[in-house]
């Protein structure tokens, strides 16, 4: 698809479609899982749809995980607006583009995206740029939607058992899978920095390259929509679970981020004259990510399946803290080269919303910078994937913990505002306390017999 001049209104972009050869659009909305629900339409209905007076059901940012409402009505159709910047190739229909759109209306407090675009904006108020990029790990497996349910959702059968992590035999044999998923993403605007084997049967990693926030997110996002897609029509399923298993590797989605000065164009991060090659602002940003993820680590883990990944042997931290190049800790800091200097994230898992992600990570940084916040000593070197249950302030332990926390931190409230906090409060405390009476096979082999 051409990349002209960003259309200035619906019509504009309909005509350049029109003119393109388009024939339909999916026009969607995330919700909170950063899950795409859409509409596809004709480009010829495109206006009438989505233009003025067009609306979405305001249901989204009212259900949960498995589709049922938890928030109060009233149910109606809510004003959207489509991002005119978001259009882009779908990769599996011919003569089609994608849309992400947005509430428009009171629902527009609770959009991921827009909390993302705010602190977009108040690092451009502060005269900063930001570059990010995720990187997400899934396994596939050789289940298909149907398959999968008729074994009530039990682990089956991993794709590709014997792989070995960033195995060279994997890449030669599965040569064919990979490919397509890279033409299926690259098809669909999205170019891979690696696509490639991971730790464990069935367990592949996908980077991404850095770019704008809005783009990184968008990018993020629809990476999961089109590598769920491009397994399911192989009859296979990827998952993004973050502990899918007692007995698989926990699945990440580390976020990268720098900043730089936007009358400049010159990374703000790095200073080869100051302890470990950071500036004072990188310090800082840092410091004030240290300091709120203890109470915001709901931002990137909303699920209650996010804090089985933090357990002993999975090189995730469990801890909030910081270090030089170190593996072990929360974030890590990539010092050199210095046009590259960035830090890396490494508290979420796979499942986690990369808008959300990315608005915590940058809303905090900022606050951090704002109020001169003093970076602690870094994590000690020398530990392995164990070593991330050490030093630093302890993280919450599951989902309602983190909540109870979110729902308290006036920080927070203040950085990103009581509605969307209150609103993100309300639906972990609700999956929370959805799971809870859930008895697994494992709780009644120990106990059934015993207590």
């Amino acid at each position: 698809m051409s990349t002209p001049a960003p259309p200035k209104d619906l019509p504009e972009l309909v005509a350049s479609l029109r003119s393109e050869k388009r024939a339909v659009a999916h026009v969607g909305i995330f919700d909170l899982n950063a899950y795409f629900r859409e509409r596809r339409v004709r480009i010829d209905v495109l206006e009438a749809v989505f233009g003025e007076g067009g609306t979405f059901v305001n249901v989204l940012p009212r259900w949960d995980s498995g589709e049922a409402v938890y928030h109060p009505g009233p149910f109606v159709g809510e004003a959207i607006a489509i991002d005119l910047d978001s259009c882009r190739p779908y990769p599996f229909e011919d003569n089609a583009v994608l849309l992400i759109a947005d509430y428009c209306g009171p629902s527009r407090a609770c959009s991921p995206r827009e909390v993302l675009r705010k602190q977009v904006s108040r690092a451009s108020d502060h005269g900063f740029g930001v570059r990010a990029a995720f990187e997400f790990e899934f396994f596939v497996l050789n289940e298909s939607g149907e398959t999968l349910r008729n074994s009530g959702f039990a682990v089956g059968r991993r794709f590709a058992p014997e792989n070995h992590c960033w195995a060279g035999e994997t890449a030669a044999v599965y040569a064919d899978f990979i490919a397509a998923l890279e033409q299926d993403l690259v098809a669909g605007g999205i170019k891979p920095l690696s696509l490639g084997a991971e730790l464990g049967p069935g367990c592949f990693e996908i980077t991404l390259k850095d770019t704008d926030p809005m783009r990184a997110a968008d990018d993020a996002a629809l990476l999961k929509l089109f590598t769920k897609s491009s397994c399911r029509r192989l009859g296979r399923t990827a998952s993004f679970m973050a502990q899918m298993s007692a007995d698989s590797a926990g699945l990440s989605g580390h976020l990268h981020l720098s900043l730089f000065d936007l009358q400049t164009g010159h990374p703000v991060f790095p200073d080869s004259k100051q302890d470990h090659g950071m500036s004072t602002l990188f310090r800082q940003f840092a410091a004030g990510v240290v300091r709120l993820v203890p109470e915001g680590l709901a931002f990137s883990h909303h699920t209650v399946n996010a804090y089985r990944r933090h357990s002993l042997g999975n090189w995730a931290p469990r801890t909030a803290s910081w270090a030089v190049q170190d593996y072990a800790a929360g974030i890590r800091v990539v010092p050199v080269p210095q046009e590259r200097c960035r830090m890396e994230y490494r508290l979420p898992g796979a499942d986690t919303n990369p808008y959300l992600t990315l608005a915590f990570v940058l809303g905090a940084g900022l606050d951090g910078i704002n109020s001169g916040q003093d970076l602690p000593p870094p994590l000690a070197p020398g530990g392995g994937p164990d070593a991330a249950a050490i030093g630093g302030e302890p993280l919450p332990n599951d989902l309602y913990e983190a909540s109870a926390r979110l729902a308290s931190s006036q920080d927070c409230r203040r950085i990103f505002g009581d509605p969307f906090v209150d609103y993100l409060v309300t639906a972990c405390t609700h999956e929370s306390e959805a799971t809870r009476r859930y008895v697994s096979d494992l709780e009644r082999q120990r106990y059934l017999e015993i207590v």
